[in-house]
């Protein structure tokens, strides 16, 4: 059955963005899978978005790119009463802006449902998702739900990505990767320290947020120097993300802090490309461990796995990405969400592959023999 389905992505990036985004990127393929799918979907975004749905333009371009815009929740703001006005034209409005909307959809929220993409642990957050522990939501991993208030959690489902965007490559250069964001939380230093140790080169490809400039300047800038192995791309486009992780002997995910999915690991996977990862958030849920990469408690173990990722077979990789990790997958789960919205039905718990639900299941991590 068709529906009309409303996406509000935020205004931070366009949709797809042009650099760094993960919401921004999973909200584009969500969109283009729903609309191939023959479903009628309007996309609240920046006007410099690309899609092959109805877009709305809430801005002119991706604020993050605007010098002019120093303050975004105006325009998020304006985007939301442009939603609200249009509301009853939507079967269903799926939110990807965390919690701006929340106070406006009250008398329409039965058919709504908020992807939350960030981290819940925030000491902030509890008080206000009790106050609004009726609006319908969905995780990106079970791990992310751990520091929350009873609410109302209709699902988690993990991201997919389409199985083409990032072509498998067989065969790896001798560098290890890491990328993402500068920021303590992301482990830069630990990456460099790991390569250093481990003696491999590295390649850095993030981009540095203002928040992050001084971290930047004063922790990692300086070890760039220390490490004469390590080198800095910058900020870098999905054309070249797909040479930088696809010719990478293994992608290094040193995080400090509870990751709610960690898309990266995903690309990578898609490529063929192994993941070293700390066993912080979700990782353990998306990493079959001896499959699609190692997973370790910190830099000494990060050291064994770097000698011992070679073990890994890339073609097994890529499987376990195309078995849990599509787009064509995050989008049925999506759909069947959807549909039990009018109902207002609960779902049965976790599901292996990704789609999962009830507030209190906690996925198990499980590492099946891929065949």
């Amino acid at each position: 059955m068709q529906m009309k389905i409303a996406q509000i992505a935020p205004l931070t990036e366009s949709v797809p963005p042009k650099f760094y985004g993960g919401t921004e990127r999973i909200v584009s393929y969500l969109t283009e899978e729903l609309v191939r799918r023959g479903h009628d979907v309007t996309l609240f975004a920046s006007g410099d978005s690309n899609t092959s749905a109805e877009l709305v333009a809430c801005c002119d371009v991706a604020l993050r790119l605007n010098p002019n815009a120093q303050n975004h929740i105006p325009y998020h703001i304006m985007m939301l009463e442009q939603v609200r006005r249009r509301a009853d034209e939507f079967d269903v409005l799926h939110f990807h802006v965390d919690v701006l909307h929340f106070p406006i959809i009250r008398e329409f929220a039965r058919r709504t449902v908020t992807t939350l993409h960030g981290r819940l642990d925030l000491p902030d957050l509890a008080q206000l998702y009790a106050m609004f522990d009726d609006i319908p939501l969905v995780s990106i991993s079970n791990d992310q739900r751990r520091p929350m208030p009873p609410v109302n959690w209709l699902g988690t489902v993990y991201h997919g990505l389409p199985p083409d965007i990032l072509p498998f490559r067989p065969k790896a250069s001798g560098y290890l990767a890491f990328l993402g964001r500068i920021s303590p939380e992301k482990g830069p230093e630990a990456a460099m320290a790991i390569a250093a140790r481990a003696g491999m080169p590295l390649k850095i490809a993030a981009k540095i947020d203002a928040v992050d400039q001084s971290f930047w300047s004063e922790k990692v800038e300086p070890q760039l120097l220390r490490y004469p192995n390590v080198e800095f791309v910058g900020e870098i486009d999905e054309r070249q993300k797909a040479e930088f992780l696809g010719g990478a002997a293994a992608l290094l995910f040193p995080i400090d802090w509870p990751e709610p999915f960690g898309l990266v690991t995903i690309e990578a996977m898609a490529c063929g490309t192994p993941v070293i990862a700390f066993n912080r958030g979700a990782v353990p849920e998306v990493i079959d461990d001896g499959v699609s990469g190692l997973i370790v408690e910190g830099v000494d173990e990060a050291i064994g796995a770097v000698r011992r990722i070679g073990g890994l077979e890339r073609p097994r990789v890529r499987r376990a990405f195309e078995r849990r990790f599509t787009v064509e997958r995050m989008c049925s789960d999506y759909l069947a969400i959807y549909r039990t919205l009018e109902r207002n039905e609960r779902f049965p718990l976790v599901s292996r592959n990704g789609f999962a639900a009830n507030a209190d299941a906690i996925a198990s991590p499980v590492s099946d023999e891929l065949a």
